[in-house]
């Protein structure tokens, strides 16, 4: 379970968890400004009270700390540390891989900036999102246009201090840009390697006719 910010209520077809705005990582409650957690915990009551099935449920299952936790003001050092491991931060389920694991293996959430991780859950399963780049280091890439375009140039959304490719990025960044790879790019052609046809020497063009619609594994 990770400290992600987990605020889990109950609907009626069952349990539902959202992320907060913000999650506080064990570490990082002895920094945490009382007030300022306070609003999380504003905001979580706000959402728990439109699902009113939510602390009935949470008691049954033996949570009666919840409604407290919910309707006392964070004030105190006490308080946040409450908040920190309550249900409604500390409990985001996670693979162990996607909590703590590093390139090449799997990116964890630890170790790599959320808004990209996050496509890692939403992302088509044949789109490679984390890719080798020519110094060895790991990146991650982006389409640049809906799925079925043509268009096999790639977005660079994410690499490591320390990779080559890093300056590049910075100054895209800095000009409100996009740093952009070509599509007969080594990282262009992992990145849609699962949908194109096999000796073809760009990702541009049409899907491999063995690259499904919906881009699902075959047991996905």
């Amino acid at each position: 379970m990770h400290h992600g910010g987990s605020l889990w209520v109950k609907g009626a077809r069952g349990w539902l968890m959202f992320r907060a705005r913000v999650g506080i990582e064990w570490s990082m409650q002895f920094c945490a400004d009382p007030a300022k957690v306070d609003r999380l915990r504003q905001d979580a009551a706000e959402l728990v009270d439109a699902f009113p099935l939510t602390l009935p449920a949470l008691a049954e299952l033996g949570y009666e700390r919840a409604e407290d936790l919910l309707r006392t003001t964070i004030e105190d050092a006490d308080a946040v540390e409450a908040w920190t491991d309550s249900l409604f931060n500390s409990c985001v389920p996670l693979s162990h891989g996607n909590h703590q694991g590093i390139l090449p293996s799997v990116p964890g959430e630890h170790h790599y900036p959320w808004p990209v991780k996050g496509a890692d859950f939403v992302r088509y399963d044949d789109f490679q999102l984390w890719v080798t780049l020519p110094d060895g280091t790991h990146g991650a890439v982006s389409p640049v246009d809906r799925r079925g375009s043509g268009d096999g140039h790639v977005r660079l959304a994410f690499v490591p201090e320390g990779s080559a490719a890093a300056p590049a990025l910075a100054e895209a960044q800095d000009r409100g840009l996009m740093a952009v790879l070509p599509a007969n790019s080594d990282v262009a052609m992992q990145a849609f390697a699962q949908q194109v046809a096999p000796g073809r020497r760009t990702a541009s063009g049409p899907l491999s006719p063995g690259a499904r619609r919906d881009g699902r594994h075959p047991t996905g």
